[in-house]
């Protein structure tokens, strides 16, 4: 893959900033300890810095704007972004200044009076119905504060909301370097993986990535299904799951997909033993067994240590390798040993390795691992839909190179 390869969109690169008010879309939805308002993972602010230091050092008025949660078009105050403004300023060592709304005169004023390379942070972009209803009104009200619009928020850009579609109407838009990243990364991996190519999918559901493996299956070398879906594809192939949740009205899917993958030439590796618990629980007792002996009186907890091996085996031969999803009840500490195993793994192969966003993303950012993978996207659910093939609104809205 060429890392250097350019994304087709303009980026803020592209454009001159000096002087200019830059709207910046962030996703800066960062995880909340609800009973202190403390930020338990900070790693989304982080990965914005460069766009953020990049405007900064080039004289640009910087107004930024994110969600916070899910406020549903109300004023939530557990959910205000004071103290991610707050950390913000800690990282960047700058001042960031705070206003308590996203449109009006107040919020009109502070950006009228913006000075260059300072900081302007707006509330909680879902304070307002209007934002994720892409209100046009509200999306001209938003515009109205700046001259460009850069969107650094990747883990929104499925979403065709006023801060990421409709802004980009109003004012030329580009890309973040964040957002730039990712695109490079994601295209990197569809277009000119360097073979072999592995994928790595876990998760809950099957449904979650029957699009995802349709896309890549023509492209990939080897599927590893590990999670809660690899329950459907050994109850498709008749083995008993006991306890475990399948999607039964995905076992058809099941084979087929399995069909797909061995039509295309690559090879479908589910796991040979698993951990089985009586409950899903953190008091629970895990047992090793082989996946023709799953007791019908127990759930599928984790991947087991043999198909730890056997996965192990199959991702050192990879020289480019996608992992979404984690391989068993991650949340519940005795049911993590088969992701922590396979995450310490991609950490050290020489390869390419990207993953997914969403909970696979914090599971190596809680385990300090991220500087070791090539890319760890920010976007769950945008990564997937890009692999998929998706138009992405938020991408499609950005000016074209």
């Amino acid at each position: 893959m060429d890392e250097k390869a350019k994304v087709a969109k303009k980026t803020v690169q592209d454009i001159e900033v000096e002087g200019k008010v830059v709207f910046v879309r962030v996703d800066f939805n960062v995880p909340l300890d609800m009973r202190t308002g403390a930020i338990t993972d900070d790693s989304r602010i982080r990965a914005a810095l460069p766009t953020i230091r990049y405007l900064v050092d080039h004289r640009a008025k910087v107004i930024l704007c994110s969600h916070l949660g899910r406020p549903d078009g109300k004023v939530v105050e557990e959910l205000r972004m004071g103290p991610v403004a707050q950390r913000l300023s800690q990282l960047t060592d700058l001042p960031v200044s705070i206003v308590s709304d996203s449109i009006g005169n107040q919020v009109q004023e502070a950006a009228d009076d913006l000075k260059n390379g300072r900081i302007l942070f707006l509330e909680n972009i879902r304070f307002h119905a209007e934002e994720e209803a892409n209100d046009p009104s509200f999306a001209q009200a938003l515009a109205k504060l700046a001259d460009i619009y850069v969107d650094d928020a990747f883990g929104t850009t499925h979403r065709a909301h006023a801060s990421t579609v409709g802004v980009a109407q109003y004012l030329p838009a580009v890309a973040g370097l964040l957002m730039e990243k990712e695109l490079t990364s994601l295209t990197g991996i569809l277009t000119n993986p360097e073979h072999p190519f592995g994928a790595l999918l876990g998760g809950a559901k099957v449904s979650d990535k029957i699009s995802l493996i349709h896309s890549i299956s023509d492209k990939i070398d080897v599927l590893l299904i590990g999670g809660g879906m690899a329950a459907t594809f050994l109850k498709a192939q008749g083995y008993e799951v006991g306890f475990s949740l399948i999607e039964a009205d995905k076992e058809d899917l099941a084979h087929q997909l399995l069909e797909v993958a061995g039509h295309n030439g690559a090879s479908l590796l589910l796991p040979v033993d698993v951990v089985v618990s009586d409950s899903i629980s953190e008091q629970a007792a895990g047992e090793v067994v082989q996946i023709t002996g799953i007791p019908p009186n127990k759930y599928i907890a984790d991947i087991g240590p043999q198909t730890v091996e056997l996965f192990s085996q199959e991702i050192k031969k990879c020289r480019t390798i996608f992992w979404n999803g984690p391989m068993g009840v991650y949340e519940i500490p005795p049911f993590t040993r088969g992701t922590r195993a396979l995450v310490e793994l991609l950490a050290n192969v020489k390869a390419t390795t990207v993953v997914g966003g969403g909970s696979t993303a914090e599971i190596v950012e809680e385990m300090n691992l991220t500087h070791k993978m090539t890319h760890v996207s920010t976007g769950g659910a945008a990564s997937l839909k890009f692999l998929e093939g998706q138009t992405l609104p938020g991408v499609a809205a950005l000016l074209d190179r």
